[in-house]
């Protein structure tokens, strides 16, 4: 068969194959094209889910006559005006969208410059070009698009529903909104819930105004500033509470130099960031914008400009990592505001059944009734508060005696010791009540803390022992006795293979015959803890991570277990002094907001929550 040269427009609807996917995929090119005209409203109209309609309005600097007419062509780009590749500063530039769109579909443009006396009209019907014409219009440009993929039936078979198409559209207006903080956007149209968000101001605070707008008012509580800067590369944007995570990483949003993408090496530096504050299957959720120079960034890697490619990938990732570890560090104690939510859901959890006509929630005299099915509480930690860094000094005197088999109870005990006032003012408060063996009641000037003493203990030795491992190693403690633990053969291979790593921990394991592995050495902090235990839940954390996952994650790991092993359980008793040394040590640990599994160690509730939980306000 000879070679022959294929006919424009079947070239072009080869290109559209690569360019537009989706209808998603079309309002993305046309939206980017209204923002490199340098519009401020952008107005997105569908009809079922982009295949029958799709339009796209905006009042930016419009075309010509002569443009308009060029624009429908192949490789015609008003985008690079130079020639200069290794320059591109704008959101669209390889010429191919509106010639391809064209070649499947009906596409309209009326566009008409600020100082033209009338608009102009172009008109292409699956690849057919009609001459321009004049046309009534206000200034700006309107295109349409009708019968996606009417050209290729194929390309239909694999679009997924209307609303699933919907929404994917919703998603990209979404982002290229959320880039673009000054400029109006309007999303309407049948399968998706439309918006119309405001303008909003420059700098941060307009940001964080147009982020609130796209991820809901809750971030605004739980976000964190992010603002670096290292050889010439910036980081700007907002970053959530280790708190504030979700099951997937759908809420992260990445921008470089305006353009939103979902990059690997971006996504990998966040997980890197978060890995001391979230396990492996939650994800936070933020929006990060990267400023560099276009010439050390390459965005033609991908048809539809959804990765990139940086000149020097380390400098960029050690930003990101860097960046996000000084601002979450600097968050202190700090966790998700959760009172007021906390407070509401506690309300309609415990209204519900009322309201619904069954009993009303039991009365304290009515609790007695649980007495037989309270079992004693496990035995408590080696955890000893004087040997915190934040304990009192010149105090002798020892825990309280451990728990007898009894019912739940509030402790009252605090209220013997005297308030100190400097307490009243920290972060955290005073010490005033211990309930049920597990919470700490601490009471601030403007309201109360319940902090969960199990897991706000587990986060404090959690970083004690990354502090001890960084400065000198973490401090060991070799066995009288060696404990063996039995496992299969398969945990035992995975410790052994590492060994080195697991000694760097504080961890000193040896085999023992087929089918056991023994204890020879053992952190200093956990030398009284349930090493058995210790060592099946290290081989289930190892299990977990891959072999190509780096040293310093796998370190972080262990030091995770090893924490949660360590720290003073639920169902301790502790004195007065015992929840203040806590207190105080929470509110010098970068961190201590929340757990190593993302979960709050506190919760506070202002007198105004209070007030309204009683109706006063």
């Amino acid at each position: 068969m000879s070679v022959r040269r294929l006919d424009p427009v079947l070239v072009d609807r080869i290109a559209a194959g690569e360019v537009v996917e989706r209808p998603a995929s079309a309002v993305k090119e046309l939206v980017e094209n209204a923002l490199d005209a340098g519009a401020r409203r952008i107005d997105v109209m569908i009809e079922d889910g982009g295949r029958r309609l799709i339009r796209v309005t905006d009042d930016g600097h419009g075309m010509d006559a002569a443009d308009l007419a060029l624009a429908v062509d192949r490789h015609a780009t008003s985008k690079i005006p130079d020639g200069d590749l290794s320059r591109i500063a704008t959101l669209g530039f390889r010429g191919e969208a509106l010639p391809s769109i064209g070649s499947v579909a009906v596409l309209d443009i009326v566009s008409r410059p600020p100082a033209a006396a009338e608009a102009w009209r172009i008109r292409v019907d699956q690849g057919r070009k009609h001459p321009v014409s004049p046309a009534a219009h206000p200034f700006g440009t309107r295109v349409e698009v009708r019968d996606l993929f009417s050209a290729t039936p194929a390309r239909l078979k694999f679009l997924k529903s209307p609303r699933a198409e919907a929404q994917a559209v919703a998603d990209v207006v979404r982002r290229l909104a959320m880039g673009n903080p000054m400029v109006r956007f309007g999303l309407g149209g049948d399968n998706l819930s439309g918006f119309d968000w405001a303008a909003c101001g420059e700098g941060a605070e307009g940001l964080r105004a147009r982020l609130v707008q796209a991820m809901g008012a809750e971030f605004r509580d739980n976000a964190l500033a992010v603002d670096a800067e290292r050889e010439g590369v910036r980081l700007s944007g907002f970053a959530g509470l280790p708190t504030w995570h979700r099951s997937n990483a759908l809420q992260q949003f990445l921008f470089v130099n305006g353009r939103p993408v979902r990059d690997k090496l971006l996504s990998g530096a966040v997980r890197g960031a978060y890995m001391d504050y979230l396990p492996g299957d939650r994800h936070p959720s933020l929006a990060l914008f990267l400023d560099i120079d276009p010439r050390e960034v390459d965005v033609n890697v991908h048809p539809a400009k959804a990765e990139v490619r940086f000149r020097d990938p380390g400098l960029v990732r050690g930003l990101i990592v860097g960046a996000l570890k000084e601002t979450l560090a600097g968050a202190m104690h700090r966790s998700a505001a959760t009172g007021a939510d906390r407070l509401g859901a506690l309300v309609s959890a415990r209204a519900a059944p009322f309201a619904g006509g069954s009993a009303p929630p039991r009365s304290f005299a009515g609790q007695g009734a649980g007495l037989s099915a309270w079992r004693p509480a496990p035995q408590p930690g080696n955890w000893d508060w004087r040997a915190s860094p934040a304990s009192p000094g010149g105090l002798a005197e020892a825990p309280a005696p451990a728990f007898g088999v009894q019912p739940p109870a509030a402790d009252a005990r605090a209220h013997t010791a005297p308030v100190d006032p400097a307490a009243l003012e920290a972060p955290l408060g005073a010490a005033r009540a211990q309930l049920h063996d597990t919470y700490i009641v601490a009471q601030t000037r403007d309201g109360v803390v319940l902090v969960d003493q199990h897991a706000a203990h587990e986060r404090l030795v959690y970083e004690r022992l990354k502090r001890q491992r960084a400065e000198a190693g973490v401090a060991r403690q070799m066995m009288l006795i060696p404990v063996i633990v039995e496992l299969p053969e398969a945990d035992i291979g995975r410790l052994l293979e590492n060994a080195d790593t697991l000694a760097q921990s504080g961890l000193v394991l040896e085999t023992f015959g087929p089918g056991a592995v023994a204890v020879a050495e053992a952190p200093a902090l956990l030398a009284k803890a349930d090493l058995s235990a210790l060592v099946r839940d290290v081989a289930d954390a190892l299990a977990d991570e891959a072999a190509s996952t780096p040293l310093d994650r796998r370190l972080d790991q262990v030091m995770a277990t090893m924490a949660c092993h360590h720290s003073v359980r639920a169902g301790r008793k502790l004195t007065v002094e015992e929840m203040n040394a806590l207190l105080r040590e929470m509110e010098a640990t970068p961190g201590s907001g929340q757990c190593n599994h993302g979960r709050p160690t506190y919760v506070e509730l202002t007198l105004a929550d209070l007030e309204k939980l009683f109706g006063r306000r």
